[in-house]
């Protein structure tokens, strides 16, 4: 059986780690390479980093930012934000980067996801899908959670995975910074219809989330942000909690 991973999120803006709630309401959070190396001592199984206002700014990932990071930790690594072309992904492996998160710019071009997979591979492409819940239904928003559209999550998810991406990020925008638990539903619900790992994102706050989000919601990955930035649940309580109740993780 394959273990369940632990994934802190930085979330930056400005060179700064930030959180909010539902996208909105933005809070300084901490050094972003300070809180890598310390996830890394902590024993998160992966890292990930969001240049959050890249593609609203339209600009490249700050590149410097994920080198200072790279060379502070030794845990896998997945950069997104502003990524639009193959030198981008290029640039940011050559940065430290073990994997890419791409949202945007796939939805807008699903062919980039079929270049990008057969250039680097598709365990190396991690689809960011950012996630709304209105009108009995799960829809797709883009940049940075300011536009909607009118595609349904699910099958999104079964197109960008049959076009050649690796994972799928999953992040709900009802419940992202409420801390009152991730999306069950349309999290089971991709998990059961995709044949890649699915990560959840969006809601955490308390250990009974993750082990929901495992073993309801059919996760292979859990991310989390304020929680472990403010040091509310350190992942090594977690993971020993996790263990407790079956969950598989790496202790």
């Amino acid at each position: 059986m394959l273990v369940k991973r632990i994934i802190p999120c930085l979330d930056i803006k400005n060179g700064r780690t930030v959180k909010g709630v539902n996208f909105k309401h933005l809070k300084d959070a901490g050094d972003p390479v300070e809180l890598g190396f310390w996830y890394t001592k902590q024993g998160a199984d992966e890292l990930i980093f969001l240049d959050i206002t890249a593609t609203n700014e339209r600009r490249k990932t700050l590149i410097d930012l994920v080198k200072d990071i790279s060379r502070h930790i030794n845990i896998p690594f997945t950069v997104g934000g502003g990524i639009q072309e193959e030198k981008d992904v290029e640039d940011l492996l050559n940065a430290g980067a073990d994997k890419i998160s791409i949202n945007t710019a796939a939805f807008k071009n699903p062919d980039l996801l079929e270049i990008l997979s057969r250039r680097f591979g598709s365990q190396c492409i991690v689809l960011a899908i950012d996630t709304k819940y209105e009108e009995d239904e799960w829809w797709v928003y883009l940049n940075g959670g300011r536009i909607s559209t009118d595609t349904k999550t699910l099958d999104w998810a079964k197109e960008g995975i049959n076009r050649g991406a690796g994972e799928i990020l999953l992040t709900s925008m009802n419940h992202d910074g409420t801390k009152n638990g991730f999306a069950l539903d349309i999290t089971r619900k991709i998990s059961e219809n995709i044949s890649t790992p699915v990560i959840a994102s969006g809601g955490a706050g308390k250990l009974e989330d993750f082990y929901h989000i495992f073993k309801k919601g059919k996760a292979d990955a859990a991310l989390a942000a304020s929680i472990f930035h403010y040091r509310e649940i350190k992942i090594s309580k977690l993971k020993y909690y996790l263990n407790r109740l079956h969950i598989p993780v790496r202790v």
